[in-house]
């Protein structure tokens, strides 16, 4: 085994690894944006917001991340790497605008009403009074559906063939031709994947110890 974990080897798995992590962090950090907005949207008064809103996330929510993947590559035909950040941002928003509309609503409506007592506009009552409240609660969902989004960018070798950790592993597969070898690869992989995911399903446990906060969160 050892001319197989090679200082060669394991960079060449490091450098999908770096790739899975940039792809999953910009993808994350979109969909909070846009997640905000649809959450914003479909608990607005305009019936027409809340219409937009609630048919964008029942259509994500209810048809497979791989079709959009491919749908954006061989359609819309973005180069790889832009395309992977597109599908996970639109697919993962509709999971963050959930999220995000639970936490939401899981704040007192007194504090709506003092939030216009004290003369706040809209925007500045939710960042300064909402917000921080909803936070609580939607930590935990937040940082779960981040784990989600960072095991799934193992589809994008599958579906268009970008060399993101789990791509980068089955060239390395493709190499070999001994069995042991071959699931040695697939352990370290997962061993990526694992410590990636572990650290962040800790935080999540840290947080609900912390401010003891019910549910559990699993991987």
């Amino acid at each position: 085994m050892g001319e197989l974990f090679t200082w060669i080897n394991i960079k060449f798995l490091l450098e999908g690894l770096v790739l899975t992590i940039f792809i999953s962090a910009i993808s994350i950090l979109l969909s909070l944006v846009i997640g905000t907005v649809l959450a914003l949207m479909r608990r607005s008064h305009n019936s027409i917001l809340s219409a937009i809103a609630t048919v964008y996330i029942e259509i994500f929510k209810n048809t497979p991340l791989l079709l959009w993947i491919m749908f954006i590559f061989f359609i819309v035909q973005l180069p790889p790497i832009p395309s992977a950040v597109a599908a996970f941002t639109v697919f993962t928003s509709a999971s963050m605008g959930e999220i995000i509309r639970g936490g939401l609503a899981g704040v007192h409506r007194g504090q709506y009403e003092a939030m216009r007592s004290q003369g706040f506009s809209r925007i500045q009552g939710y960042w300064y009074i909402i917000q921080p409240q909803a936070m609580r609660n939607m930590v935990p969902a937040l940082l779960s559906q981040a784990i989600t989004t960072i095991k799934d960018t193992s589809f994008l070798w599958s579906a268009i063939a970008i060399q993101e950790l789990m791509g980068r592993g089955m060239i390395l597969m493709n190499q070999l031709n001994s069995t042991p070898q071959i699931f040695a690869i697939f352990g370290l992989v997962g061993l990526f994947y694992f410590i990636i995911c572990f650290a962040l399903s800790m935080g999540v446990r840290y947080y609900q110890k912390k401010y003891r906060l019910p549910g559990r969160v699993g991987l």
